[in-house]
């Protein structure tokens, strides 16, 4: 986003239903008396003068200031060569890793973020937040937890520009591998308990429910990954792999025929160690993480791959 100034009136629709889907309005284009209403408590709740006017300081509080995208070059949205349609929502500088020089990913990871559907918002927490520069390059948005709905099911964000790097596998047996991976995150919930309620107590709707026939990590029931994930996923998966010369068939892929999805899906010392470069999962490297699992659709797609 550039740096005019959004308020009541403003004519650029774009970056008016991004600045709503941030602060919870009707994602409709037009910055009336209510968005105003909203962006002023958003700002009053991040510290920030709370006028209802978004500038440079609120821009970049919400996530969507990034003074090197002023250039002509500089497009909001790209789409990849097998048609994935991918929003560039850049988190503020200093929020990632800028380097040198491009680096050079030989993994890939699959992450998912234990909250909701909304992937502007996932950016907007960590530009936010005070855990330094932990972040992954894309989120992918899901359907609503409690309702079922679907606006933001199957939109692709990039949080940083290619060749940048945030940390998103904490502690494992190797720090190259934390230095030379890129990593999606899928707005999902994660595990549920026998009542069909997340760790926060929400229930899900019966159209988010995935009842595996056997347990992963000691649970049954999951937050389920949309068709919309799953399709823009596979994409996704193509894309990087071909962008960055990754081979996609060792690791994950690899274990599922070899081990079933359940085991595929679980630690392996040697991707902990950084042994394995191919395609993984968070739950691959670290023991302790209720990370991706094995849905049967998701598996479904990967064996496609």
């Amino acid at each position: 986003m550039n740096r005019s100034i959004i308020k009541i009136g403003s004519t650029d629709t774009k970056s008016v239903i991004e600045i709503q889907k941030i602060v919870g309005a009707t994602p409709d284009g037009i910055f009336g008396p209510k968005t105003q209403r909203l962006v002023a408590a958003w700002q009053s709740e991040n510290y920030l003068v709370a006028d209802g006017v978004v500038g440079p300081k609120t821009m970049e509080a919400m996530g969507i200031l990034d003074t090197d995208n002023q250039s002509a070059n500089f497009t909001p949205q790209f789409r990849t060569p097998n048609g994935l349609v991918i929003e560039r929502n850049y988190l503020p500088k200093g929020e990632y890793i800028e380097e040198d020089y491009k680096i050079q990913n030989e993994y890939i990871f699959l992450h998912h973020t234990a909250g909701s559907s909304n992937p502007y918002r996932t950016i907007r927490n960590w530009g936010n937040d005070t855990r330094g520069r932990i972040a992954t390059e894309f989120v992918l948005g899901g359907q609503d937890f409690k309702t079922g709905t679907d606006e933001y099911d199957g939109v692709m964000l990039q949080a940083f520009p290619e060749g940048c790097q945030g940390w998103h596998l904490g502690r494992t047996g190797s720090l190259y591998m934390s230095k030379h991976s890129v990593a999606i995150e899928l707005n999902s919930f994660g595990f549920l308990d026998d009542d069909f309620k997340n760790y926060v107590g929400q229930k899900a709707h019966e159209s988010q429910i995935c009842t595996l026939d056997e347990p992963f990590k000691k649970r049954i029931h999951w937050h389920k990954y949309s068709d919309k994930q799953i399709e823009a996923l596979r994409k996704w998966i193509l894309w990087v792999a071909d962008r960055d010369h990754i081979d996609i068939y060792k690791g994950l892929i690899e274990w599922i025929k070899k081990e079933g999805p359940t085991k595929a899906f679980d630690f392996h010392q040697d991707a902990y160690d950084g042994k394995v470069k191919g395609l993984l999962t968070h739950t691959n490297v670290r023991k302790g993480k209720m990370d991706c699992f094995p849905q049967p659709e998701l598996i479904d797609m990967l064996l496609s791959l």
